[in-house]
């Protein structure tokens, strides 16, 4: 182990050791037009005490409810570090939510104020904000909407002095509600306590699952929503309690040189930023030409030095992937790069901890080893998850029916189905995706979405079928598919189709394989912000297609 010092104490008590014993260290870096802006612990410190007396003189006391809402910036965690210091309970929604969503969140959690800062639209999203909820609004980064309602966040800073006296949490104490990201419909607030992500570091200090303590300064970067639970943990508590700098990427045109230039050593990615670097990797070399580079010694060492260098990564000690399915081919074609993508499987109900696939292992198939002190069993008649852990929920804010539903007697039931294997957990499909055929036949979609989703021209896949004869899988095309022509994507297709459905039983097999060249997005309502796709949203566009008489193989 580095030199950390690993004790099961909350996350503000961690920031405040660092405040205290490395008051210069910087903390948080933000981007802006090719220079950094760097705050150290004894800034960042000083701000959230500020922060903490504003929000005491409008009358918000220990206990309130304080919502987030912004892309993330150093003004996020500022926010949240002011929340704990004055023992409120934060509640961070996605940035991109609609204005009835943000009405319904914001009435749903009992939010006494919302802190408001990088968004890409505001004139409609101020609509839904509640009367009564007082706002602060953050600074302002060029290139985002102009917030026009709340106090200003440096007439804060420059009018009120810091807090003196500040609450430190106990870890049975509520930290955060943390609202699902709603692929299946509305989102539920999941109540976690200071003491679960803690739990969940003093594991990984003991155990060394990852081994993220073996490792001394580390570098953070932050661009996925904050928050979401695994940004959340991996990111923001992990640095906190590393000491570590987090950075932020400054808008999606510069991120590349803003990874470039952070050179992280602990990078979290979504699958589908894995296939757009994969996909940008092999647009500039073909798959072949790098095949055979990579088995020429001193080419192969070089090759993989530039594409690590070029990434951002050349740096990179821990590397990982979550929220939604990471092929098996996604995973594999990168460690032969030696970026070494280990899964990580968890979800908001239990802090983002069941099962990881621990440092130097890639084992096909599954997401990952138990964690230790996850105990997890497989109900036999649905195939379900069902796991507890010392970290999970406290239950759903305001909803008993759904907490009594997932939370039976102290295990969390997961509505993923899977199999364990030697302490090693594997994801068979969601139980809530499946759906039934008009010949009243079930169909469990995971299975052809795997197989389907091995291949380099497929970027993103859905299976539907839902009343239909038999299943239709929608795909939205690679870049490198996009290149090819009709002729050409219809027989790569109709190949792929036949292996597919080689190894499906006759229920299941695919009909037709629609090819989408528009991909699907959190803006055009497909995905979640998390980048997971929205199957309600599918089976509404695609469903009602005509399909008859159509051949096998659809370009739209």
């Amino acid at each position: 182990m580095a030199h950390y010092k690993i004790v099961e104490q909350s996350i503000l008590a961690y920031f405040l050791q660092w405040e205290k014993t490395t008051p210069n260290a910087v903390f948080l870096r933000m981007p802006q037009g090719g220079n950094w802006i760097e705050k150290t612990f004894a800034e960042v410190g000083e701000e959230s005490r500020k922060l903490l007396s504003y929000m005491r003189s409008i009358g918000l006391n220990k206990g309130d409810h304080i919502a987030i809402i912004s892309k993330n910036c150093p003004e996020w965690i500022v926010t949240d570090i002011a929340i704990m210091m004055g023992g409120m309970i934060s509640v961070p929604f996605f940035a991109n939510l609609q204005s009835d969503q943000l009405n319904s969140l914001l009435i749903q959690s009992d939010s006494k104020a919302l802190f408001i800062g990088k968004l890409d639209e505001w004139m409609s999203l101020k609509n839904g904000i509640p009367e009564g909820v007082q706002l602060i609004r953050m600074r302002h980064y060029d290139g985002n909407a102009k917030v026009d309602l709340g106090y200003d966040w440096d007439t804060i800073l420059r009018e009120f002095t810091p807090a003196e006296d500040i609450c430190l949490p106990s870890l049975d104490e509520l930290w955060t509600i943390i609202y699902t990201s709603g692929t299946t419909g509305l989102s539920k607030g999941a109540m976690i306590q200071h003491g679960a992500p803690i739990k969940i570091i003093v594991n990984e200090a003991e155990h060394a699952d990852i081994k993220i303590f073996d490792f001394a300064n580390h570098r953070f970067v932050s661009y996925l929503p904050l928050n979401h639970i695994a940004e959340r943990i991996i990111v923001e508590v992990a640095a906190i309690v590393c000491g570590a700098p987090i950075s932020f990427v400054e808008n999606v045109q510069s991120f590349t040189e803003n990874i470039q230039s952070i050179r992280p050593t602990v990078f979290l990615a979504v699958p589908r930023i894995w296939t757009k670097f994969q996909q940008g990797i092999l647009q500039k070399m073909s798959a072949k030409t790098l095949a055979v580079l990579l088995t020429l010694p001193i080419i192969s060492t070089l090759i993989k030095r530039k594409i690590k260098t070029a990434l951002g990564l050349a740096d990179a000690k821990i590397i990982l992937t979550g929220a939604a399915y990471c092929s098996d081919e996604i995973k594999n074609w990168f460690w032969k790069l030696d970026i070494r993508i280990h899964e990580v499987y968890g979800m908001t109900e239990n802090c983002g901890g069941c099962a990881l696939m621990p440092y130097g292992i890639q084992k096909d198939g599954f997401v990952g080893r138990l964690l230790p002190k996850v105990e997890v069993k497989i109900d036999s008649s649905t195939s379900e998850i069902v796991m507890r852990a010392p970290w999970l929920m406290m239950g759903y804010y305001k909803n008993v029916e759904m907490t009594n539903f997932v939370l039976r007697d102290g295990w969390l039931y997961t509505g993923d189905s899977g199999e364990l294997e030697n302490n090693y957990l594997k994801i068979t499909g969601r139980i809530s995706d499946t759906f039934k055929t008009s010949k009243g036949k079930f169909v469990v979609p995971s299975v052809s979405e795997k197989f389907i989703a091995n291949n380099l021209f497929v970027e993103q896949i859905c299976v539907i079928g839902n009343g239909l004869e038999q299943p239709i899988a929608i795909i939205v095309l690679t870049e490198l598919a996009k290149e090819k022509s009709a002729v050409e994507l219809v027989e790569l297709f109709g190949d792929l189709l036949v292996e597919t459905n080689s190894i499906l039983p006759n229920h299941e097999k695919i009909r037709h394989f629609v090819l989408e060249r528009e991909p699907w997005t959190n803006e055009n309502n497909m995905l979640t912000p998390t980048l997971k796709v929205k199957r309600r949203e599918v089976d509404m566009k695609y469903l009602t297609m005509n399909l008859s008489g159509q051949k096998e193989i659809i370009l739209l």
